[in-house]
């Protein structure tokens, strides 16, 4: 068939057009074998949603009709596709590399090798959890401070910081307009991580002065840093992380208004530094959403559109860094620095997978940064602009981001301002009761860990880091996803280290391995997350050898493994042999369906089955080996 190319590629041409009724109807049909006969229509389509946070679902299908209003183009109003009209496509993201040792001379050995292999710019953690102000200087020696920006973050101390840079862009002889970073002024953040903070109303007149003297002085420095992380690591969705970051932002733009700034000046002292999670679709999302919501509140406040871009920092989340089997982290981060690249980010931090551990050594910090060489290099990541821009599903997931974190923002600002909300309680709450949710994913394994609540590996050597300086304490907590499993761990560890043994658990099972490995998988992948080694020996149990395996085994409980089949030929018969050698308590994997009662009077005390409470399961089960 020849194509002329005024009419376009038809693709599929010669086929007709299938209905989303039509689709709808096939779903019917796949559900009706699975047992579901009272769903028909959207309700069918509904049933195969996936539930992502909040109320946020990612549907079984997407079309042309799902998708949200026209992002525009890159570099333009709403800026959803990218804050630069060329994207990262000229010289990729800003490799931003994090720095936290508390001694100068340290500091300065890992910021040169950063430089000097990849990175682009500098983060300073400064003040009383890193580097003391008067030791900026000196963790900054041989660097050229007009090629590399440098970012501060010191929380309550941004004054005395602030002037330490400033002061030695002077003293070096940095141009004027060479001088590029940002001095991370952020009271509202300080009082999210610690609860306290000097007057606001003095802490932000010190940080507009430091604006205007940035103006004046050195137009390539920002003051303002917007930073949602403390949100983000008290447990906020990505719906509460951009309506706290935007009124926060709010808070910010109406301080400097108010010290006679002009709006489009103002605007260009803000940076934004939000999480990128190992979710990618709805971390590229997150991003594509704030410029849109950013847009929208500078388009109301008269700023011009050139003023209105978004300056993104992101940061790989430390909410799901692991402490234990810390290299999939390095996985985690990769996924989530694709995330952030994707959906326009101008800065990214991919954070050493040993961040959890302490401070990192050089080989974390080297896989930290070539981690986004790798994704601009090799994969070629920024080549293309705004890569996820089109797609039905991430439109539309903006969209729906865009219209929720709206919502949450106009809630906090009837409260008053984030300021108000910090204070009355309404923040906290409301990332506490999201935080109670998603641990209950995480409690029954709907949300899986690598390594910490799936494949744990008890026998795997510790990864031990300098300790590093303490985080600020006494604001919104700090929570990660494997702590209630990191929790049951530090008891099993402390139980080796008294004893020289973990708390163990005979797996009994019954029948041929075809019978029972599944079970016997689950059940020993189950208590080694908790620390509790599983013992399987020998491979097959019957009434009659039960008594003597436990006994072997040194365990304190029991579990069957094995098919519904041979429960119900042999499950009885050796509980009852267990319960006789000595076990406190037997589990059997599975649901006990109608034969529940016979089980139990049996001697099997619990079942244990996909979807279970694990957390609960393996904390009442050290509790009764009197593990500590």
């Amino acid at each position: 068939m020849t194509v002329l190319p005024d009419e376009g590629f038809p693709l599929a041409a010669e086929f007709p057009d299938a209905s989303r009724e039509q689709w709808q109807h096939l779903v019917e049909g796949v559900l009706r074998k699975a047992g579901a006969t009272d769903v028909a229509g959207p309700a069918a389509e509904s049933a195969l949603a996936t539930p992502i946070e909040d109320g946020l679902a990612a549907r079984p299908l997407y079309t042309a009709a799902d998708t949200g209003p026209l992002p525009g183009h890159p570099g333009f109003p709403p800026f959803v596709r990218g804050g630069r009209t060329e994207g990262t496509a000229v010289a990729g993201w800003d490799v931003r590399q994090r720095h936290t040792h508390p001694d100068p001379a340290r500091t300065n050995e890992a910021v040169l090798a950063d430089l000097e292999n990849g990175a682009s710019s500098l983060w300073l953690t400064v003040g009383a959890h890193g580097l003391p102000p008067a030791g900026i200087a000196a963790a900054l020696d041989g660097v050229y401070l007009d090629l590399a920006p440098v970012v501060l973050d010191a929380g309550a101390e941004f004054e005395p910081a602030a002037h330490a840079l400033l002061d030695l862009y002077d003293r070096r002889g940095t141009a004027r307009t060479d001088a590029r970073g940002n001095l991370g002024a952020d009271p509202l953040g300080t009082l999210a991580r610690t609860g306290t903070t000097a007057d606001p109303a003095e802490a932000l007149a010190t940080a507009t002065a430091l604006a205007a003297r940035c103006v004046q002085d050195r137009p390539g420095v920002r003051a303002f840093t917007v930073d949602a992380l403390p949100y983000h690591g008290a447990g906020a969705s990505a719906i509460q992380e951009l309506g706290c970051s935007l009124a926060t932002g709010v808070a910010y733009l109406r301080a400097l208004t108010a010290a006679g700034t002009d709006i489009d000046t103002a605007c260009g002292q803000l940076e934004f530094r939000l999480a990128a999670t190992a979710d990618q679709f709805l971390t590229i999302a997150k991003y594509r959403a704030a410029r849109r919501l950013w847009h929208r509140v500078t388009e109301v406040s008269g700023a011009r559109p050139e003023a209105r871009a978004q300056r993104q920092h992101a940061v790989t989340s430390p909410v799901m860094m692991t402490r234990r089997d810390p290299w999939v982290n390095m996985l985690r981060t990769t996924v989530a620095c694709l995330g952030a690249g994707a959906g326009g980010a101008d800065a990214v931090t991919v954070l050493p997978f040993d961040d959890a551990l302490g401070l990192p050594d050089a080989f974390a910090r080297r896989i930290a940064r070539n981690t986004s060489a790798i994704l601009l290099e090799e994969s070629h990541l920024a080549r293309v602009i705004d890569p996820a821009g089109g797609s039905w599903y991430v439109e539309r997931l903006t969209d729906e981001l865009a219209h929720a974190a709206w919502a949450f923002f106009q809630e906090i600002e009837r409260e008053g301002g984030m300021a108000a909300a910090l204070r009355s309680g309404l923040a906290g709450e409301r990332l506490a009761a999201t935080w109670r949710e998603r641990s209950r994913r995480l409690a029954t394994r709907r949300e899986p860990v690598t390594g910490v609540s799936e494949f744990p590996h008890l026998g795997e050597e510790p990864v031990r880091r300098e300790p590093a300086p303490p985080s600020p304490a006494g604001g919104l907590p700090r929570v990660r996803r494997d702590e209630a499993y990191e929790a049951l761990r530090a008891r099993s560890d402390a139980h080796l280290a008294a004893t020289g043994t973990r708390p163990r658990v005979l797996l009994a099972a019954l029948g041929p391995a075809a019978a029972h490995t599944a079970r016997t998988t689950f059940a020993a992948n189950l208590f080694q997350a908790g620390g509790i080694e599983p013992v399987h020996d020998p491979v097959t149990v019957e009434p009659a050898t039960a008594a003597e395996a436990f006994t072997r085994s040194g365990a304190a409980v029991a579990c069957l493994c094995s098919s519904d089949t041979l429960y119900a030929e042999q499950a009885e018969a050796v509980a009852s042999a267990l319960k006789a050698a000595g076990a406190s308590w037997v589990f059997l994997a599975g649901r006990p369906g109608e034969r529940r009662a016979a089980y139990e009077r049996a001697g099997i005390d619990e079942f244990v089955f996909a979807g279970g409470d694990a957390v609960a399961v393996l904390t009442s089960v050290l509790d009764r080996m009197g593990v500590a």
